[in-house]
């Protein structure tokens, strides 16, 4: 281990520090999402797994001292100059120029294209070595999952130390970080070779169970359902639970499957399936199940969900054929097609079940019984699947609850018996790397062939099980012929993972060390390591170790004396570590105690205590966090601070798609925001609250605008902007006011909430949104203000203001999604944009809102979210009883001199909100006026929002004569309305309704 010597001072600052090149490093890191072939997260799914630009850039940065600092070595500076020319341009001559060569590097570097190029890789070394010398730093992340940060670090020429809990991990850590970089480049090669010819053995063996069609076709996946009987009177008839009948829905190539009822003279209805090309979806008839609910294609009753579960816990899951003695399907699963390659004929070609199709299914289940008879019940998986129930693993798993008890049952008995022929021809390698490898490529098979595998009809292939972060129910799957060189193949496994191998090995010339290991009980000495760098779990985000077990069952029986794959806590758990794991989960217990948000964060503090400990006085640390809730930040700091770190920068990096589902109308964070810190000094001494308070704006000032400068907007800049100011808080000791009171934490943050809210009203409304929220230009009540700061927290780092569009689901992580056996009802999605309330909270309290009086008015708040209220939504309360026509007609005939002045009476401000008369009907006839106390409440008086948003509903109804009345009694009233209406224009998302609206209304504007 390297010693606690220094190259870089101490009290040097690293460039992480002071500087980084977030929009390039960003945009390379979103960019990695859709590279597949030889990226390291091709080798073995892992969950949440960082990009390796953001990791690559970020070590980078950390590593290098400022060259603007004072106590930067010259020595550094002299090698900078002499390194850099060598793939970019000459630094210019003042060390303000060499810090931004060395950030332009830092982002050039981060490009994937670049990632394994001999210049840069020899530059990036270099620059390692001149801060650091020949002695390589120590790198080290305790939580180092599917391995991204340590993989970073050995390609810089670091030595990297990589440790987990979870068991599946640590041999991903261990292939990708220890085997690959010690074999040659030959490894490659030979991986495809012992690859062919585990191919042709287990070929030969399954023969039977995959026969080619009598033309020769080859099958290369087959469709199943899982079937139930239909419980209504006089019928009985076989329900496949089927979600679409499309097979592939390709824009010039489209299949599906219909059906006709068949009514024999004895017995139930029976479906007789054909294979047709659709002319619109219209021919397609709808699927069968819904919300777990099954409808039966024959006599259209429901069976309700509680019946489809009783069913399927009868069949286990329901994922095998039943046969009776004659070898005829009597029940479970039924083969609606069979996708086949046909020599000579492009495309996939898709035909009917027959009954040969159904024979060799029959064999397969003998075959396994036979070999289970022989070898025991645990040859096949039969670890308990995880329980329901709970905030983590709960939301995550349904198939307990459909019979499917243990791992085994959510294969076929063919795909059993596939996975299990290439077990046993793994046992037979004696390289120990390539047996590694191997066992990678069977979990790669389990991943793609298990049934829970849907049929894309998209792109006619496969999906792998794990689409996102659970193991939901799927009623129709797809079993993959794993020896045709098409979806989800073996041959596609060893390519893709033989492309891994090239990659990593032409980038990295030194190994790394993995333990299996509690982050809170690191075996690392103290001060060992030079940069301690990490991207924690969040609370119950991700249930790893009970995903994990779908694969760490497989592999404890593809490797069974590898020494990583166990619980080395407890002897005798079949499964992953779980006691230990830092989640939150209430089902699990711990000393009888429930693994709640107390214990996460005991196990956060835990693990940052350890982080201290093993990091050298002058090295620097970084953690990352992506926190949707201001809770989980407050948590997460207050352990950083309390155990003696300091915050000194901060950096969002982009790491996801601004496509996802999660990112469309609501502030989903688009970055993970990586926060840099220091060892507090051991004299640091205790801080005096004015003084903190007095430097708050000034540091939060000075981030907004650099960050803002580089495209970071919204709930990515809010959460961006803690890390600095906390640099302000978490520098000394404690904090003390005048009377002596320590400052906690949570009442800090509460002050950095207000002042960046401050900040932006400054910046959309010209107003610092005190609590009257006064300025020269008059005053904005608190729906404005309130509008103002939803709409810019909702701002997406990915474009500037978001594009208001809804998208398709498109990246899993960090996501909640319905199961598909979800038996609550699937409510339509409500207009406008929403915002966890937590964040909305954050932000009114201080800034004088009083949420409630706009309950029902511009806002709607409903199981801890709050959305903001298109304006279509407020046509009824803006407008009174009347009908948008009937309004509009009579402001239309008022004559301007007469009817504005009585609709818009003059107003004056009491604390922040509007007083004045109450908002009566057009015209003023009392007859027109509300008159319920409800009403009179709701509709109290009309504020410039409200008067904002009647121009829009003007604008929307075409009454463009009342439009400009009202427009131009707005401008002699005084410039609030324009105002507020060009800073709202700003802010809505670029293709919304609302900002059109805004957009053509401002058209009508005299100039």
């Amino acid at each position: 281990m390297k010693g606690a010597d220094f190259v870089i001072p101490k009290e040097c600052k690293r460039l992480a520090e002071v500087d980084f090149p977030i929009a390039t490093v960003s945009k390379h890191a979103a960019r990695e999402k859709s590279i597949r072939h030889g990226h390291p997260s091709t080798l073995h799914l892992w969950w949440a797994r960082r990009p390796l630009a953001a990791c690559r850039a970020m070590l980078l940065a950390l590593l290098l001292p400022d060259p603007c600092d004072e106590h930067c070595p010259d020595e550094f500076k002299t090698a900078a100059r002499r390194l850099l020319p060598q793939v970019q341009g000459i630094p210019g001559p003042e060390d303000r120029d060499l810090r931004q060569a060395l950030l332009k590097f830092i982002g050039d570097f981060a490009n994937w294209d670049l990632s394994s190029h001999p210049g840069y890789l020899e530059v990036a070394r270099g620059l390692v070595r001149a801060a650091h010398g020949e002695e390589p730093p120590l790198v080290v992340d305790p939580f180092a999952g599917g391995g991204s940060i340590p993989l970073e670090a050995l390609r810089l020429g670091c030595d990297a130390f990589a440790s987990d809990l979870n068991p599946v991990a640590c041999l991903i850590l261990k292939v990708m970080l220890e085997d690959i970089p010690r074999r040659g480049p030959e490894l490659a090669q030979e991986l495809r070779s012992v690859g062919a010819q585990i191919k042709e053995a287990a070929e030969k063996e399954l023969a039977g169970f995959y026969p080619p069609d009598a033309d020769g076709a080859r099958p290369i996946a087959y469709l199943w359902a899982r079937t139930v009987r239909c419980e209504a009177p006089n019928c009985g008839a076989e329900i496949p639970l089927v979600r679409s009948f499309w097979l592939c829905k390709k824009a010039h190539r489209k299949r599906a499957l219909r059906y006709k009822v068949t009514r024999p003279v004895s017995g139930p209805p029976e479906l007789a399936f054909e294979v047709f090309e659709p002319h619109s979806e219209r021919e397609v008839p709808p699927g069968t199940v819904s919300r777990a609910n099954a409808t039966c294609p024959c006599c259209r009753t429901v069976l309700p969900a509680e019946r489809v579960r009783a069913q399927l816990v009868e069949q286990r899951g329901g994922a095998d054929a039943i046969f009776d003695e004659d070898g005829r399907r009597i029940g479970g699963a039924r083969l609606l097609a069979v996708v086949t390659l046909c020599g000579g004929k492009s495309g996939r070609h898709y035909r009917l079940p027959t009954d040969l199709d159904y024979v060799a299914v029959q064999k397969a289940q003998q075959s396994l019984d036979s070999l289970v008879s022989l070898a025991g019940p645990s040859r096949v998986p039969d670890e308990p699947t995880p329980a329901g129930g709970g905030s983590g693993a709960g939301r995550a798993f349904s198939v307990r609850k459909y019979g499917m008890v243990a791992f085994g049952d959510l294969f076929t008995a063919r795909q059993k018996l596939a996975l299990l022929a290439f077990i046993s021809q793994t046992g037979r390698i004696a390289n120990p790397e390539e047996r590694n490898l191997i066992a990678i490529a069977v979990n790669r098979m389990a991943d793609g062939n298990a049934a829970l595998s849907n049929w894309l009809a998209s792109r006619e292939e496969v999906k792998h099980v794990f689409g996102r972060q659970a193991l939901p129910m799927v009623w129709d799957f797809a079993e993959v012929n794993p020896f045709s060189d098409a979806t989800r193949s073996w041959e596609g496994a060893i390519d893709l993972i033989s492309k891994v191998v090239k990659f990593i090995k032409s980038s990295t010339f030194a190994h790394g060390t993995v333990e299996i290991a509690d982050a809170c009980q690191s075996p690392l000495p103290d001060g060992a390591a030079s940069v301690w760098i990490t991207d924690p779990p969040y609370y119950d985000a991700v249930p790893y170790a009970d995903l994990s077990d779908f694969f760490f069952v497989w592999l404890k029986r593809t490797l069974p004396d590898n020494s990583l794959l166990r619980d080395p806590f407890d002897q005798g758990n079949p499964v992953t570590p779980k006691k230990q794991e830092a989640v939150q989960d209430e089902v699990k217990l711990v000393d009888g105690q429930p693994k709640d948000r107390a214990f996460f964060e005991e196990k956060m503090a835990g693990a940052f205590r350890e982080g201290r400990r093993v990091l050298q006085e002058g090295g620097a640390g970084c953690v990352v966090f992506a926190h949707k809730t201001t809770e989980g930040w407050e948590a997460l700091l207050s352990g950083l601070t309390r155990v003696g770190w300091v915050i000194t920068g901060s950096w969002p990096i982009a790491t996801e798609m601004g496509s996802r589902l999660r990112a469309q109308d609501s502030a989903a964070l688009a970055t993970s925001v990586h926060l840099i810190c220091r060892p507090r000094d051991k004299n640091a001494g205790i801080g005096d609250w004015a003084t903190v308070l007095r430097e708050l704006p000034r540091r939060v000032g000075e981030w907004m605008q650099r960050l803002q400068a580089e495209g970071v907007r919204g709930a990515d800049l809010v959460f961006a902007c803690i890390g600095p100011a906390l640099e302000v808080f978490s520098r000394y000791e404690r904090v003390e006011k005048a009377d002596g009171t320590v400052v906690e934490l949570r009442e800090f943050l509460e002050k950095v909430w207000e002042t960046v809210g401050r900040l932006a009203l400054e910046q959309v409304l010209g107003t610092g949104g005190g609590r009257m929220g006064k300025t020269a230009a008059g005053t904005l009540e608190e729906d404005a203000r309130l509008t103002a700061l939803f709409l810019w927290t909702m701002q997406s780092s990915n474009g500037s203001n978001g594009n208001g569009k809804k998208g398709e689901f498109v990246d899993d992580e960090d996501e909640e999604v319905a199961d598909e056996d979800d038996e609550a009802p699937r409510r339509r999605k409500a207009g406008g944009y929403t915002l966890i309330f937590d964040v909305v909270r954050r932000f009114a309290q201080p800034l004088g809102i009083h949420l409630p009086d706009w309950e029902g008015r511009i806002i709607e708040t409903d199981k801890g979210v709050v959305r903001l209220l298109p304006v279509r939504e407020r046509a009824g309360q803006l407008r009174g009883r009347d009908s948008a026509g009937a309004w509009s007609s009579r402001l239309d005939h008022r004559s301007r001199e007469d009817g504005q002045l009585t609709l818009f009476s003059e107003e004056k401000a009491v604390g922040g909100r509007v007083s004045g008369t109450a908002f009566d009907a057009p015209g003023g006839r009392a007859q027109d006026r509300l008159t319920s106390e409800e009403e009179h409440r709701t509709h109290r008086h009309m504020t410039t929002l409200d008067r904002v948003h009647l121009a829009m509903l003007l604008q929307a109804g075409g009454q463009a004569h009342a439009l400009r009345e009202l427009i131009e009694a707005e401008q002699d009233r005084g410039p609030d309305f324009l105002r507020l209406a060009n800073a709202l224009s700003a802010l809505y998302p670029r293709a919304s309704e609302e900002k059109r609206l805004l957009d053509a209304m401002l058209l009508a504007v005299r100039r």
